[in-house]
């Protein structure tokens, strides 16, 4: 069965465009890591409801999602995160400077994917417009470099984010409130995981276009 390589080509282009918007859509947005503390905050209203309403305050809320370079409150406008490339004149313990180092490799990676994925592109136009296998070979080789640069990003993500919840229990001094507050990743770390295997597809996918025009050059040569 031969494969249209026009089909290939589409399947490229379009696997490509959605990974690349998929990641953008995840750098920029807010909501990689989400803790909700609604459970907390209404067990706290209901400790001050039996001590007989003597605080009619009201909490605000802690509740908060972060993303790679800054973190949101609910009520409150959002916080940029500390700058990881800047630490001369800050002293930090060992623990908190490995979290900055961690911040600083994913921040990085993860843009660099995305530039990897516009020479990609490039590339892969003038690859099919010239029906040349070489750089259809270079082309594909280059998404899946880009791919293990997206994946290197998010794993270093998801340590960062471990070893910070991490830091805070041990600052935490009641550690049994953590139990009534929920933590989890949030879209946006989906976004850049399909965006993940967007790539590894379309990486596939102008290796075998450069396999299917090597094979129908080979055919012709022996015609």
């Amino acid at each position: 069965m031969r494969v249209p390589l026009g089909a290939l080509a589409g399947a490229a282009a379009l696997a490509g465009a959605l990974s690349f918007v998929l990641l953008a859509a995840a750098i920029g947005t807010d909501f990689w890591y989400i803790i909700d503390t609604q459970r907390l905050e209404r067990g706290g209203r209901g400790a001050q409801d039996g001590a007989g309403g003597a605080n009619h305050s009201q909490l605000e809320p802690l509740s908060s999602h972060s993303g790679l370079w800054r973190t949101c409150r609910v009520q409150s406008p959002c916080a940029p995160l500390m700058n990881p490339f800047w630490q001369e004149n800050v002293t930090v313990s060992d623990s908190s400077r490995q979290l900055l180092i961690m911040h600083g490799t994913f921040v990085i990676l993860l843009p660099l994917s995305l530039i990897l994925m516009v020479f990609g592109g490039m590339s892969g136009f003038l690859s099919f417009l010239l029906r040349a296998s070489l750089l259809l070979l270079l082309t594909g080789t280059l998404f899946l470099f880009g791919a293990l640069v997206t994946l290197a990003g998010i794993s270093i993500y998801i340590a960062y984010s471990a070893a910070a919840f991490q830091e805070a229990q041990c600052l935490l001094e009641e550690k049994a409130l953590l139990d009534q507050v929920d933590i989890r990743f949030g879209w946006s770390l989906a976004l850049g995981w399909i965006s993940f295997i967007a790539e590894l597809l379309t990486g596939t996918a102008f290796l075998a276009a450069a396999r299917v025009l090597s094979l129908r050059r080979r055919e012709d040569q022996a015609i």
